[in-house]
């Protein structure tokens, strides 16, 4: 046996033949010729080796096997118009989907909740899953296991999509009663002779501040990492340590937990956000209103 072609157009010409029980009725229904439908009946009689309609007298009977199929073929090519036709408008109050997104933790403090609150306001079906970040770069975007990320990361891989959604500046926090914060203005010679705690999932002691640093000819001590900003921050609640994060993820907490936030005495350059996806997902209405969600639930928390 040999495999086969299948050809759309013999599904829709048989499902016109049964459903019509003549050629000349099939004919007229697809707008093409008797001629034209006689040869798709030879071809369809061939492919099935059965003869699907039998002539009785001055009409066409169709036979056991094209009675048995005859639902199953019009289901089937129903099926297939709706896979290959337009995707059709997205309603999101009928919507019924939960997607995951994996985000900086700071930026689901940040902009989470306005995210959370437009989905809920327009597709109460919807629910999202909010993952941590994990150690290592994860391929949770190419396996299907993660429909959003937004993070500091600019992909690199050929079939992750990358958005830049925003940016912000690197600012110094410390406690109220800091030394740093009675002075007008901090220098880098200041800067680098405070203790300081990094930010890095990994665990990373050093980064981009410590070359911006050395070019000045200085460097800083640095006597921990923390996972998080939010674990960052508490260490400097009370103590003399320092903590270099982006302006934005750190607004309210900085003011929730009795902090200050001083001008970075470097040239850096702005800390970016990136909102990434697979390719699978560009052209899926539901995906795309979601990516437009988050994208404003970022971009209104950079403006603020």
């Amino acid at each position: 046996m040999t495999p086969v072609q299948l050809d759309l157009n013999l599904l829709t010409a048989l499902d016109a033949l049964l459903e019509e029980g003549s050629v000349a009725g099939a004919a007229e229904r697809l707008h093409v010729t008797a001629p034209a439908m006689s040869r798709s009946l030879g071809r369809i009689r061939r492919t099935t080796g059965d003869q699907i309609l039998v002539r009785t007298g001055r009409t066409m009977t169709p036979t056991p096997y094209a009675i048995a199929v005859r639902e199953q073929v019009h289901e089937l090519l129903h099926q297939v118009r709706g896979v290959l036709a337009p995707s059709r408008a997205l309603d999101p109050a009928t919507l019924e989907r939960t997607f995951t997104l994996r985000w900086h933790d700071s930026l689901v403090a940040l902009s989470g909740p306005a995210l959370l609150a437009a989905v809920r306001g327009q597709a109460p079906g919807v629910r999202l899953r909010f993952v941590a970040e994990s150690s290592a770069d994860t391929p949770g975007l190419r396996r299907g296991e993660v429909d959003l990320e937004a993070n500091a990361n600019l992909p690199g891989a050929p079939d992750i999509r990358a958005e830049h959604v925003g940016e912000t500046r690197l600012v110094a926090v410390v406690r109220q009663g800091h030394p740093l914060a009675r002075a007008r203005t901090v220098t880098a010679q200041q800067y680098a002779a405070a203790e300081h705690v990094t930010v890095s999932r990994r665990g990373n002691l050093g980064n981009a501040v410590d070359d911006a640093l050395a070019q000045l000819g200085l460097t800083r001590r640095v006597v921990a990492a923390a996972p998080t900003e939010a674990a960052a921050l508490e260490f400097a609640r009370g103590t003399d340590l320092l903590i270099t994060v982006p302006e934005i993820t750190t607004r309210t907490a900085v003011a929730d937990l009795g902090l200050i936030a001083l001008p970075l005495p470097l040239e850096l350059p702005a800390a970016r956000v990136y909102l990434s996806w697979h390719q699978r997902y560009d052209t899926d209405p539901a995906h795309t209103w979601l990516r437009a969600l988050a994208r404003t639930a970022l971009a209104t928390c950079e403006e603020s």
